[in-house]
């Protein structure tokens, strides 16, 4: 028996987010949290002739915590979409106080209630929620490295999209599965295009075509934003990025084969990979890389594709390393003041 919970399922990435796993066959328990909304969402769904049950549950009080308890308990997956969206003219960053809070006291609910459950934190700013989930589940001591996942993937979605797009005739977006690295705001994001078979395509742009589409990967939401004028920002998009890497955790817990996502990920000693990867990004604690998923979590890193990336995309690293340093010390201060 799976159990999954959305914590936030009444919001825009949530509702379709759970949709999406409501129709995934491997999925037999649908657990729904949000503070307003969400029973009505766990009515509709429940009508749905999928074998997943669901439930929903909402606190009768901002005391309340027998709710987000109830909806954790036994949960081998938790999924993190919570929080306010983007707004015209707010960056990631504008995002943080009010999301920091509320990414704290879910983290405090999972270590009490589902401490061995796989977490995914789609919340933004990505780049500092995770720390502050990571260094609040220390706090509790139930931190388990391999188990904590930064959904970065809609990155990788946007570049193999944004890439098929200049080649319509000669290509389609699920021809590409590009490696994204770095964190998951503006220039933290470097994609690898000199790699696998987006090369050959990626190497026949003008050097202003290829600004230009590295910036589009890297500041993909805006368009969204503004596209929506002022009514919300990317979330269907981002609920199908978040499912992707569900989909991919939930198939590793039985599946005999590799199976490779881009995760933003705590470089811990504990996982394979992660020292050497560590070394690589001068530092850091926390990077997007491609990993190797198991049902004991993150099995490895694969640090070496940090070795093959072109000058270009070095250049790249540097500016978001720099960036996402502060973005770190910034979740990490805020969980541990």
């Amino acid at each position: 028996m799976v159990k999954v919970a959305v914590l936030g399922a009444a919001g825009g990435i949530g509702q379709p987010l759970s949709l999406l796993l409501k129709l995934n066959p491997n999925v037999d328990e649908l657990s729904l949290f949000d503070v307003v909304n969400v029973p009505g969402v766990g009515a509709d769904l429940s009508h749905i002739n999928s074998d997943s049950t669901t439930q929903a549950f909402v606190p009768s009080s901002k005391e309340d915590k027998t709710a987000l308890a109830s909806a954790l308990k036994d949960s081998d997956l938790v999924i993190i979409p919570a929080g306010i969206p983007r707004k015209p003219g707010m960056t990631r960053d504008d995002l943080f106080n009010i999301n920091a809070s509320i990414i704290k006291g879910l983290a405090e609910g999972i270590a009490e209630s589902a401490p061995k459950a796989f977490v995914l934190v789609i919340s933004n700013p990505v780049n500092s929620t995770v720390p502050i989930v990571a260094e609040t589940l220390k706090q509790k001591g139930v931190y388990d490295p391999a188990r904590l996942f930064g959904v970065t993937t809609l990155d990788i979605v946007r570049a193999n999209t944004f890439i098929s797009q200049l080649y319509p005739k000669e290509s389609k977006p699920s021809d590409f599965n590009i490696n994204v690295i770095g964190g998951h705001s503006g220039e933290t994001i470097v994609p690898l295009y000199s790699l696998t078979n987006s090369k050959s395509y990626y190497n026949k742009l003008s050097a202003d075509q290829k600004k230009e589409l590295i910036r589009r990967v890297q500041f993909g939401g805006d368009e969204v934003v503004q596209a929506k004028n002022g009514a919300g920002s990317a979330t269907l998009s981002m609920a199908y990025a978040g499912y992707r890497l569900a989909e991919s955790i939930l198939k590793s817990f039985t599946s005999s084969e590799e199976i490779v996502e881009c995760t933003y990920l705590n470089l811990d000693s504990s996982i394979k990979g992660a020292d050497e990867a560590k070394k690589l990004v001068d530092g850091l604690d926390f990077f997007s890389l491609p990993v190797v998923l198991s049902k004991n979590g993150i099995a490895a890193v694969k640090y070496d594709i940090l070795n093959q990336i072109s000058d270009e995309e070095k250049q790249l690293l540097v500016v978001a390393k720099d960036q996402l340093a502060k973005n770190i010390a910034k979740g990490v201060e805020f969980a541990t003041k």
